[in-house]
């Protein structure tokens, strides 16, 4: 008998919000066509489960809420699972391997990053300069400490990540795995190994990581132990994950659009520790060698530049939208504004001009695509790696060669639910509220060549020696 490994879904609401059961089967429904109609279109169907929606005994939906109530995290128990629908998403479990049945016996490391946005706003709405030289994610891990979210300031920087740039991708996913926050989890045999810890001891954790990696990188124990084994295994970790994100196992419509590519505005973020070090080297920047057209870090990026006015550029169109839903509530369903989200609804997001001719049709395409930009800058992307022996290596199946080992792997992209048109206003908000902070409490950085001699001192004075 053929067991299969899945993940069930279920909504959630804060208390005393009910939803009859035949809106929570449509909301579900509308989560799986946004996944089978659009998001697949820009990642490719080898790397989008959309899942689908099975209706479950109500018995057995309760005694699982009950059994899982206590795993839940404290932050995320202020809203209620639906447990009188009975229905829920089922997906496939994405810590498990989708290329091949032959590793199904063996043990399976799994990895989940956040990547968040990596580009920096190109649009000539944007009003702060500071937004042109700083990266999003940088400039919020300030307020984010400020108001007590993380303890400390992670290196980490999108940018970074997707440069291409072999360097800076192990630069960034060193400083994920020193500072993971949410950003970075490791699942070994679908249980979590590793990720969500703030202010540990760093050190300690790697060597506990290294100890749950050995036996995938180095299946031999002829490896020394201490400090440099450590160190050699979470090397290996990295340049498999780099090579993994560089891979391309899949094409995709959305390839075809021709979105602004990053290389027309800044490659680099002024934040990002690994620039700093370039600069105090004599370097002006940080090189991006550019990520190769399929791999799925391009796709999200591609998918992501749909912010084509940034926040500022779009909250105006929006307020046009909202007036006009104010007049003509009943146009909302004609407006696509909750769905139907199929084959025409994607063709509009295809629309990249940026002249607005003062229309609701324009405006209302600008927003959608937002809210699948905004999608894209906040998905996970799945990495699933299975040691691979020599005789079961193939060239119909992909695998990535470390230096003692060889990985089957598959990746996948998940949390790809359309963001809320009502969020809009949060966003245009929280964007104020993070740039506002960054510009009050992190000093500027100073120009190259405007150091030194060069620089204007406050006050001087010369003091002469005797010779």
């Amino acid at each position: 008998m053929i067991t299969r490994c899945v993940v069930l879904r279920f909504l959630k609401f804060p208390p005393n919000r009910n939803k009859t059961s035949e809106e929570i089967f449509r909301h579900l429904q509308s989560i799986v066509d946004f996944g089978k109609n659009v998001m697949t279109e820009f990642f490719g169907e080898n790397y989008v489960h959309h899942g689908e929606v099975v209706q479950l005994p109500l018995d057995f939906v309760k005694q699982l809420c009950l059994k899982i109530q206590a795993e839940r995290p404290e932050s995320r128990c202020d809203k209620d699972l639906d447990t009188l629908s009975g229905y829920a998403m089922c997906l496939p479990n994405l810590t498990r391997l989708h290329t091949s049945h032959f590793a199904e016996h063996r043990p399976i490391l799994c990895v989940e990053i956040k990547p968040k946005c990596g580009f920096i706003p190109f649009s000539r709405h944007v009003t702060q300069e500071m937004k042109h030289k700083v990266c999003r994610y940088c400039m919020h891990q300030h307020l984010k400490v400020a108001t007590g979210k993380w303890k400390q300031i992670s290196k980490y920087c999108p940018l970074d990540l997707f440069s291409g740039n072999k360097q800076r991708m192990h630069f960034a996913l060193k400083s994920l795995l020193q500072e993971a926050q949410n950003n970075l989890k490791i699942f070994k045999n679908g249980e979590l190994i590793y990720g969500c810890g703030d202010q540990r001891d760093t050190a300690a954790d790697w060597n506990e990581l290294a100890c749950h990696l050995k036996p995938f990188f180095y299946p031999s124990n002829g490896l020394v132990g201490g400090p440099h084994c450590t160190g050699t295994i979470i090397k290996e970790l990295i340049h498999v994950i780099t090579l993994t994100l560089l891979s391309s196992t899949d094409k995709c419509r959305a390839g075809d659009m021709r979105l602004v590519p990053s290389s027309q505005g800044r490659s680099c973020c002024e934040a990002s520790p690994f620039s700093k070090e370039l600069l105090r080297n004599g370097k002006s920047h940080a090189e991006g060698s550019g990520l190769p057209r399929g791999c799925l870090l391009y796709k999200t990026l591609q998918a992501q530049m749909l912010d084509l006015l940034d926040i500022e550029g779009l909250y105006p169109l929006y307020r046009r939208v909202e007036r006009h839903l104010q007049e003509f509530p009943e146009e909302r369903d004609l407006l696509q504004i909750d769905g139907p989200y199929n084959e025409a609804f994607y063709q509009k997001l295809r629309d990249l001009s940026t002249e607005d001719d003062g229309t609701l049709a324009y405006a209302l395409t600008k927003v959608q695509q937002y809210r699948v930009a905004m999608t894209a800058k906040d998905c996970s992307i799945m990495i699933a790696l299975s040691p691979c022996l020599q005789d079961e290596c193939s060239d119909q199946r992909p695998v990535i060669p470390a230096s003692r080992a060889r990985f089957a792997f598959s990746v996948s992209v998940l949390d790809l639910d359309l963001k809320p048109y009502e969020s809009i206003p949060h966003q245009h908000k929280l964007d104020g509220k993070i740039v506002s902070y960054y510009l009050k409490n992190v000093p500027p950085k100073k120009e190259p060549g405007k150091a030194g001699l060069l620089a204007e001192p406050d006050d001087c004075t010369l003091v002469l020696h005797k010779v």
